[in-house]
């Protein structure tokens, strides 16, 4: 299948795209109701597992489904850089799961998982409850190797460093670091080796902040110090950089000068091959890995990832239990908050077919991925993946990238649309 950017455009505002069943024909009346009162618990409440849950409801109205997230709340990450530049306010970001309770008829837990016994089908929460289930859905999310940067620690990027790569607290500390910085200290951006949650994440960070540069401390400049040869969006960044922030951000790749060998917390400094930069405000992004539980579960390989059977995120090595988002091991697919909920809807679809004693239908998948380089300059990339022998793979010519030669208008048009994304996507997880 293939699908125009106009189309896809479309359907993302429309509210279509943020559920992979409109746009791939299935509905609540494509499965058969017959798994009566079977229980599917989901642990985690993000973009992957919000979406399993309320779709496990939706299209089978007669299972019982729990939902456990230990936070009352949820705070994307998607447009966590907007806040962090002044677009938005951390409560546009944040979420509750009200809606998921009172209108979906999801049993929600404010809990911790503490571990998981596959073989009995149980769990074990942090206030000593156990859970029984017929199907688990863990999502995860990251967890990060913060001993991959010499020097760093959580506890570094609790107080001084900071990692902004797991929205809320860490998200403001980053912008009121931001806002005391002296004019003409630079920030520096450390930004990991692949793979890592939202790969166009970093950039569209070094381009916001480098817009509150220039309206507030302009004789500042953002310095990305890179484990990476290339990245996401690349062309399209730096030609926004060029006209946007022209001298304002310097991008050094790991063989430019950009391979990290330490941090100091102390003098607040980045030591490289060619010596110490100094940053009034530092951003380390470590490398990443699967979320604690998966580990604890016994879930991940020996990379730190969930390995899944594509046609149904079921875990290639626990039976009976499915991975979804970010910590899960998807082929082509980017670790997005898109790519997250669409597996979530495929997860569901092929929980309530393996609970009725059918094979999992082969899945269509949808990404998309809407950056900001300014208020009214957008970019994104967006694609349609399916199942093959590879496992997960982009259709050809699906989707695409924001054309290099696009026009004012248009640039200001994916701004809009990055806002209708995100409305529409955040309304058909936790609405």
């Amino acid at each position: 299948m293939s699908i125009s950017r106009r189309d896809f455009n479309k359907l993302l505002l429309s509210g279509v795209a943020g559920s992979a069943f409109g746009l791939f024909g299935m509905n609540s009346k494509t499965f058969a109701s017959g798994a009566a009162r079977k229980h599917v618990v989901v642990v985690g409440g993000g973009f992957g597992g919000a979406a399993t849950a309320k779709y496990l409801r939706k299209l089978d109205p007669s299972l019982s489904v729990t939902l456990i997230e230990q936070k009352l709340s949820y705070v994307t990450c998607p447009f966590s850089n907007w806040v962090i530049g002044g677009l938005k306010n951390i409560k546009d970001i944040t979420h509750t799961y009200t809606a998921l309770r009172t209108r979906h008829g999801i049993n929600v837990i404010a809990d911790r998982v503490v571990s998981i016994d596959a073989p009995k089908g149980q769990l074990k929460l942090a206030s000593g409850k156990m859970i029984g289930y017929d199907r688990l859905v863990v999502a995860p999310g990251i967890d990060f190797k913060y001993e991959a940067v010499p020097g760093y620690s959580q506890k570094i990027a609790e107080t001084k460093i900071p990692h902004a790569w797991q929205a809320g607290a860490q998200t403001l500390l980053l912008q009121r670091q931001l806002h005391g910085m002296k004019n003409g200290s630079d920030v520096i951006i450390c930004a990991p080796d692949n793979p890592f949650r939202c790969p166009p994440g970093p950039y569209e960070r070094a381009s916001l902040i480098a817009h509150y540069l220039k309206k507030h401390k302009p004789q500042s400049k953002v310095i990305i110090l890179d484990a990476k040869e290339k990245f996401s969006k690349q062309g399209l960044f730096t030609k926004g950089w060029e006209r946007l922030y022209p001298g304002k951000i310097a991008w050094h790749s790991s063989t430019g000068g950009g391979k990290v060998l330490g941090v100091n917390a102390e003098n607040m400094s980045v030591e490289t091959e060619f010596g110490a930069i100094k940053g009034g405000v530092i951003n380390v992004i470590p490398p990443q890995k699967a979320g604690k539980i998966a580990f604890d579960t016994g879930l991940t390989n020996e990379k730190g990832w969930c390995p899944v059977h594509p046609s149904s995120f079921e875990s290639t090595i626990l039976k009976g239990i499915h991975v979804v988002g970010d910590a899960c091991v998807a082929g082509a697919m980017p670790k997005s908050g898109f790519a997250a909920s669409s597996q979530g809807k495929v997860a569901a679809a092929a929980i309530i077919n393996l609970l009725n004693g059918k094979e999992p239908a082969p899945p269509s998948l949808v990404n998309t991925c809407y950056s900001l380089i300014g208020p009214e300059y957008g970019i994104s990339v967006a694609g349609v993946y399916q199942f093959a022998a590879a496992g997960i793979v982009e259709i050809p010519g699906s989707g695409g990238l924001t054309p290099l030669d696009a026009s004012d208008d248009q640039l200001q048009q994916e701004a809009l649309f990055a806002e209708g994304w995100y409305t529409n996507i955040s309304k058909d997880i936790w609405g």
